[in-house]
C-alpha cells in the first residue's frame, strides 16, 4: 500500500526522475490513444464503412469508460496510491489496445475501445495524485500546466506522426506496438515510483466523501460555467475538428493531419502558459476564477467563429480552438489546491467523471446532428452541418459563462485564494473519520 501520509522529501532531480516524468508519460499515451481517431478516421470509415454517427460511437466509447471508471480510481487512489493503481489500468489499457488491434467488426472494435478507456481512464488522476503528494501547493499550477503539456504532445503525436507511420505499416500492428509502450509505461512507475509510508489508522475513502467533494464551494463555483466548456474541448477535439476540415474547408488528408498536428502542438503551449499565468495572476491578487473565465470567453468567441463560417482562416480557427480550450484545465488547480492532499484523488475524479461523460455526450451528439444532413459522392458532409453543430455548442456554454459576469463582485473570490491548510480550518471540507 503506497498511499501516503506525510511523505519523506524528496529532492527536485528525483521528483522530477520518479514522479512527473513516469507518470507524464502515462498522461502522454492516454491523450494519443483518445485523439489517434482524428486521423485514423478514414481508415476506419474506409475499412468499416461507419456513419457519422457510428464514428462518434466508436471514438466517444473510450469517454464513457473513462467516466464509469472516475469514482472507483479516484477512491482507490486515495486508499492505495498512484504506483498500485496505476499499474494495473496500464496493463487493463494494453490488454484493450491489443483488442482494437485484432477487432474484425465495429461491435468489437466498440469493445476495445471501451475496454482501453477503463485503463487510461485514471492517468491524468494518478499524475494529480503523484504529484501533488511530492509537490507543494503554490507549485501545482505549474506542475499541472506542465501535466497538461505532456498530455497536448501526446495528442500531437496522435495526428502527424501516427500518419507518417501508417505510411510504413498499417493500424493494426501500430495499436499492436501502442500496447507495448502502454504495458511498459505501467511497469516503469511500479518500479520507480518512491515508496511510501502506509497510512496507520486511516479509514478506507467511501461514496460519502466523493459527495462531499461535490458540495465542497470551491468545486461547485468552478464548474459552474467552466466545466461545460472543457467537455466541449475535449469531445470536438479529439475527433471533430478534423471532420471539419476535411468537410467544411476541403482539406486534404495529409493538410489535416499537419493542422492537427498544430492543433495539438498549441495545447503544449496553452497548458504551460495557463500554469504560468495562473501563478502570475496570484501573485497580484487575480484570482484564479477570473482568469479561467476570460480564457472561456475566449474560447466561446472561437467556436462563435466556427459555427459563423468565419473564411478568412478556417487553419487558424482550428488551431486556437485547442491553444485556447485548453484554459479550461485551470479548474483542476483551483479545485485540487482548495482540497486536503488526501482527498485530492477523489477531486480530480470527481472533475474527471463529469467532464468525461459531458465529453462523450458531446461527441455522440456532434455526430448525431452532422448526420441529419446527407453526404456527397466523396462522402463529405455540408458546411452548414458544422455550423448547426458548433451553434448548439455555443448556446449551451453561454449561460453558464454570462451567469458568471453577472454574478461577479468587485471583491476577489474568495476560493482561489483558499490554500489545503486553510480549507482544513474553516471546514468546509473534511476528510472521513
Amino acid at each position: 500500500m503506497d498511499s501516503p501520509a506525510q511523505p519523506p522529501r524528496l529532492t527536485r532531480a528525483a521528483v522530477f526522475t520518479c514522479v512527473f516524468l513516469p507518470f507524464a508519460l502515462g498522461h502522454f499515451l492516454s491523450c494519443l490513444m483518445r485523439n489517434v481517431n482524428a486521423v485514423l478516421a478514414p481508415y476506419l470509415v474506409s475499412s468499416m464503412h461507419l456513419t457519422p454517427a457510428q464514428l462518434g460511437l466508436l471514438t466517444s466509447a473510450l469517454f464513457f469508460s473513462f467516466a464509469l471508471v472516475q469514482l472507483p480510481v479516484g477512491i482507490a487512489l486515495d486508499r492505495w496510491g498512484p504506483r498500485t493503481v496505476q499499474l494495473v489500468l496500464m496493463l487493463c489499457a494494453a490488454l484493450g489496445t491489443l483488442m482494437f488491434a485484432f477487432g474484425q467488426s465495429f461491435g468489437e472494435l466498440i469493445l476495445a475501445r471501451f475496454v482501453i478507456g477503463l485503463g487510461l481512464g485514471g492517468c491524468f488522476m494518478s499524475a494529480m495524485k503523484a504529484v501533488a503528494t511530492w509537490v507543494s501547493a503554490d507549485k501545482l499550477p505549474s506542475m499541472n500546466g506542465y501535466l497538461m503539456a505532456a498530455g497536448g504532445l501526446g495528442s500531437a503525436t496522435g495526428t502527424t506522426p501516427v500518419r507518417l507511420a501508417l505510411q510504413f505499416t498499417d493500424w493494426r500492428h501500430l495499436f499492436i506496438v501502442l500496447a507495448g509502450s502502454i504495458a511498459c509505461t505501467g511497469l516503469l512507475i511500479a518500479l520507480v515510483y518512491p515508496q511510501t509510508a502506509r497510512p496507520s489508522s486511516a479509514r478506507p475513502p467511501d461514496l460519502r466523501s466523493v459527495l462531499a467533494v461535490y458540495r465542497h464551494p470551491a468545486f461547485r463555483k468552478v464548474a459552474s460555467f467552466v466545466l461545460l466548456p472543457h467537455m466541449v474541448f475535449f469531445g470536438v477535439q479529439g475527433l471533430w475538428i478534423g471532420r471539419w476540415l476535411s468537410d467544411t474547408a476541403g482539406f486534404s488528408d495529409a493538410a489535416v493531419a499537419w493542422l492537427l498536428y498544430l492543433s495539438m502542438a498549441a495545447v503544449i503551449f496553452g497548458a504551460i502558459g495557463t500554469g504560468m499565468l495562473t501563478e502570475w495572476a496570484g501573485r497580484r491578487g487575480i484570482a484564479r476564477l477570473d482568469v479561467a473565465a476570460a480564457g472561456v470567453a475566449l474560447f466561446v468567441l472561437v467556436q462563435l467563429a466556427i459555427a459563423l463560417n468565419w473564411r478568412p482562416s478556417l487553419q487558424l480557427l482550428s488551431v486556437l480552438f485547442t491553444l485556447v480550450g485548453t484554459i479550461t484545465g485551470i479548474e483542476f488547480a483551483i479545485v485540487t489546491q482548495s482540497m486536503p492532499k488526501e482527498l485530492t484523488g477523489r477531486a480530480a475524479t470527481c472533475l474527471n467523471l463529469l467532464i468525461f461523460v459531458g465529453a462523450f455526450l458531446v461527441q455522440a451528439g456532434f455526430g448525431q446532428l452532422v448526420g441529419l444532413w446527407t453526404p456527397d459522392a466523396g462522402n463529405h458532409y455540408p458546411a452548414t452541418a458544422y455550423r448547426v453543430a458548433f451553434g448548439v455548442l455555443v448556446m449551451l456554454q453561454l449561460p453558464g459563462l454570462l451567469n458568471y459576469f453577472l454574478r461577479r463582485r468587485p471583491v476577489q473570490c474568495e476560493i482561489a485564494k483558499i490554500t489545503p491548510k486553510e480549507d482544513y480550518e474553516i471546514g468546509t471540507l473534511r476528510s472521513p473519520r
